[in-house]
């Protein structure tokens, strides 16, 4: 049964890849759509390799809970990683500057960066090193502080600079400094609860108001960054930089926003601060799958908006 996980979560992935995409049956949203879900099922992959990462540095006993189910799931990372193939054939359709059109303003560094082939380049090195750590990690023998602070470091510079090589240069017009922080944050958050998922919550009793806390700290996190995220950009109130909230600015995307706000913010954060829902595994496991659906709906977010006016375009 265990075996049959991963392969039903992709065709599951599949599926949510086509129905996000309905709004706007066309080639480019249904790649979008496409892009969209890869990046929430290797993200979540990745998320949890981070907390695998983190227990080693920190100890605790939480961690020698949920550490066997993830590292399972991170066996199936490289595959995830020959997964982004098909973006990489599509870049010309997805991406604006792909066609070689460097964005305004049209700077050297802008001209360099902005560079197809320079793009499969830097993509094949983060899939590359994410498969590097995940086979590292799976196999060791023993636990290693300084390899964990140096894996943890190399995921956060390289899934930062993935975030905007993929999504953010979607509009290419458009920079946050905050959105990489965002964006690994909300795959650890997805990482460990699919590991409350995946774990034998009854027999880990015991551990579930370490988790749940855990949890709490990075609902809080993204909710914080997602906020400073829109306030900065609110606050200055530079044409360059609403773009991106412009895309979002429709009855359709309005109602996904509360739907963020509500499940993958203030509704886990009220149920978390009870230390009784905490100690409860089959609330705790509820709310990892509500926070598992609402990432989805995170990711289909920073993703399709970008590529069409509308939600009904």
């Amino acid at each position: 049964m265990k075996r049959m996980t991963m392969p039903v979560a992709a065709a599951a992935l599949l599926v949510l890849a086509v129905a996000g995409t309905a709004w706007r049956p066309d080639l480019r949203a249904l790649l979008a759509g496409y892009l969209a879900l890869w990046w929430f099922g290797t993200g979540a992959l990745l998320g949890g390799l981070a907390n695998v990462w983190l227990h080693q540095l920190t100890g605790g006993a939480w961690g020698e809970t949920i550490r066997p189910p993830l590292l399972r799931a991170a066996r199936w990372l490289p595959l995830a990683c020959l997964l982004f193939l098909p973006v990489l054939l599509g870049m010309q359709l997805l991406y604006p500057w792909a066609d070689g059109q460097v964005p305004e303003p049209a700077t050297g560094f802008r001209t360099w960066w902005f560079n197809p082939v320079f793009f499969v380049v830097r993509s094949v090195l983060y899939l590359a090193l994410w498969s590097l750590l995940a086979w590292i990690e799976t196999r060791a023998r023993s636990r290693s502080a300084g390899r964990a602070a140096a894996c943890l470091l190399a995921y956060g510079f390289s899934v930062s600079l993935a975030a905007a090589d993929w999504i953010m240069s979607l509009q290419p017009e458009w920079y946050s400094s905050v959105f990489g922080w965002l964006a690994a944050t909300g795959q650890m958050l997805a990482g460990l609860a699919l590991a409350v998922l995946l774990i034998d919550r009854e027999a880990a009793r015991q551990r579930l108001p370490d988790l749940g806390n855990l949890l709490m700290m990075y609902v809080l996190s993204w909710a914080y960054l997602a906020y400073v995220q829109f306030l900065i950009i609110w606050a200055a109130d530079l044409p360059r930089e609403i773009a991106w909230y412009l895309r979002r600015d429709t009855p359709g995307w309005h109602a996904v926003a509360w739907g963020l706000l509500a499940l993958h913010g203030a509704g886990p954060l009220v149920i978390l601060l009870s230390r009784r829902a905490k100690q409860a595994p089959r609330v705790l496991g509820v709310l990892a799958a509500v926070l598992l659906a609402a990432h989805v709906l995170d990711c289909w977010w920073l993703v399709l908006p970008s590529v069409g006016r509308d939600v009904h375009g």
